[in-house]
This record gives C-alpha cells, structure tokens and sequence, in this order.
C-alpha cells in the first residue's frame, strides 16, 4: 500500500524536488504507527477524530508522527509545516484547528523540549 501512495504522489503531483527518502520514510512510518498516532490525537481532540476532515486528519498524523517518532525536528518547524499543508489543502479555516491541536500533542509528545514562542 505505502509503495502506491508514494509513487502516486511523486509521479502525480511533480514532487521532483522533494527528498524521496524523507517522503518514503513519513509514508511509511505513519501507516505503521496510525493507531498510536490516532491515539495521540484522541487525546488532543475535542471531538471524535473520525468527524475530523480526512486532509485535516492526514496532516494531523503527519504531524504528529514527526513529533512522535523525528525528535530532531524542532516543534516549531512540525508545526509551521503542518499550517502550511492545511492552508494550501485543507479547508478554509483548517489551519487553525490543525495548529491548536498539535500544540496539544507537542506537550503530549514532547513535554520537555521548550515551547512554542
């Protein structure tokens, strides 16, 4: 399943200058992890994430799996990413929850590292 979905991607949506590797390992590891992530964000969510619209859900587990599992990615920058593909995929005002409820996970996932300013 992960192959087709990253293939899909970087053959449909010209993503020459992304780095394949990144992408594969992202792909791969939220597919994986879905039911831990999931859990993670039930925790964030005032609402059932099913009702969750499916892009914003999608950038919701990329996010968190990269706070979860790429310690080496700062909070700051997870989360800027993260506003950046809700607001040019998702729904109008999508970024917004997005932000709120990573902020939410990053304490979850990352209580020590120092907040966001």
């Amino acid at each position: 399943v992960g192959a087709g979905i990253e293939n899909s991607f970087l053959n449909d949506w010209g993503l020459e200058g992304v780095d394949q590797e990144y992408f594969k390992q992202l792909v791969q590891g939220i597919l994986k992890y879905t039911a831990e992530l999931d859990r993670v964000l039930e925790k964030c969510l005032d609402r059932d994430l099913a009702s969750v619209d499916p892009i914003e859900r999608t950038v919701l587990r990329i996010g968190t799996y990269e706070l979860q599992f790429r310690p080496e990615i700062p909070v700051r920058v997870v989360l800027n990413e993260a506003i950046e593909l809700a607001r040019v995929f998702g729904a109008e005002e999508g970024y917004r929850f997005v932000n709120g409820v990573l902020d939410r996970c990053q304490k979850l996932c990352r209580g020590s590292e120092l907040p966001v300013a």
